[in-house]
């Protein structure tokens, strides 16, 4: 199954937190796996953030890093094109949701996911109206 990780989801993977076994259960049971190509810096930016607050120590950061490195080498990475950019907009005129969250799901539509998974209702909501099963984690 072509599974889609927003940021939000994706982070499970290398930080325990709740939904953690969860994510790492659908990325094994996965055929593939899309981000966007905003993931990644958003995930840097969260560690980082993690990183300077103390809740994650350099050791930690370093880690989650080159895990993080590792999986992308594996993931299909959607690109910003101009059809995933129409489609954000037609997804943030049509729900509340946050800009980079509505090209998430624009992503996960151009890719042709058969789930998306996230962890923020809201976007579940706008990737259930563009039409792609969901999956809160």
């Amino acid at each position: 199954m072509k599974i889609f990780l927003d940021s939000s989801s994706f982070a499970k993977r290398f930080v325990d937190e709740e939904g953690s076994e969860e994510v790492e259960s659908i990325c094994f049971d996965a055929s593939e796996i899309g981000l966007a190509v905003l993931c990644v810096p958003e995930l840097v930016s969260a560690m980082n953030r993690r990183r300077r607050d103390g809740s994650l120590t350099q050791t930690q950061y370093a880690l989650a890093k080159r895990r993080l490195m590792e999986d992308v080498r594996d993931a299909d990475i959607v690109q910003l094109t101009t059809a995933v950019i129409l489609s954000a907009i037609s997804i943030l005129e049509g729900v509340p949701v946050r800009t980079l969250d509505a090209l998430h799901v624009a992503c996960a539509v151009e890719w042709g996911a058969e789930l998306f998974v996230s962890s923020d209702r809201r976007q579940l909501a706008a990737a259930t109206q563009a039409g792609l099963k969901t999956r809160a984690v």
